[in-house]
């Protein structure tokens, strides 16, 4: 199986003018997010989210929040006929708690690799920040940097490859 990994705020969430997103109504979507994700899906991806969400370590938030946050981000994508396989996130921040899920580190990466026997070689990551991206290569994954709330459209060729 393949896979597309994305990360959650800056890739498919705007997140302008906050770092965390707290609440569900304070999610929305990136432009484009939509397509991109079907086209990923038209070319037999799956969705997986990874997460850093450090505002729970932090107690800005609570584990519920964030829960409820992609609860609605599940509902508003399977409202457009995208379903997401898993979203994985980490709530620790290293100032306060160590731990091997947080990305950088790829622990998060691995377990969805092993629970539903992805396959590196094929699969790809979508990060907005430096960490995403280290995080993708030490599973052995392909990876796109891209600029926070970008519109992810333009590497939709990129990732998949017409045979």
């Amino acid at each position: 199986m393949k896979a597309v990994f994305l990360d959650r705020d800056g890739v498919i969430n705007n997140n302008e003018g906050r770092y965390y997103i707290t609440k569900p109504g304070d999610l929305l979507l990136n432009e484009g997010i939509i397509d991109a994700l079907k086209a990923f899906l038209n070319g037999h991806f799956q969705l997986i989210i990874i997460s850093n969400q450090s505002g729970i370590s932090k107690n800005l938030y609570s584990k519920e929040d964030c829960d409820k946050v992609h609860e609605r981000l599940i509902n508003i994508l399977s409202g457009h006929g995208i379903p997401i396989k898993e979203i994985y996130y980490c709530p620790h921040h290293p100032e306060i708690e160590n731990c091997l899920c947080r990305k950088p580190e790829s622990l998060l990466f691995e377990k969805a690799i092993a629970r539903f026997n992805i396959d590196t070689d094929q699969s790809w990551m979508i990060g907005d920040s430096e960490r995403d991206i280290i995080a993708a290569e030490k599973a052995g994954l392909k990876s796109i940097f891209v600029k926070s709330n970008e519109d992810i459209r333009r590497y939709i060729e990129r990732i998949i490859k017409k045979d």
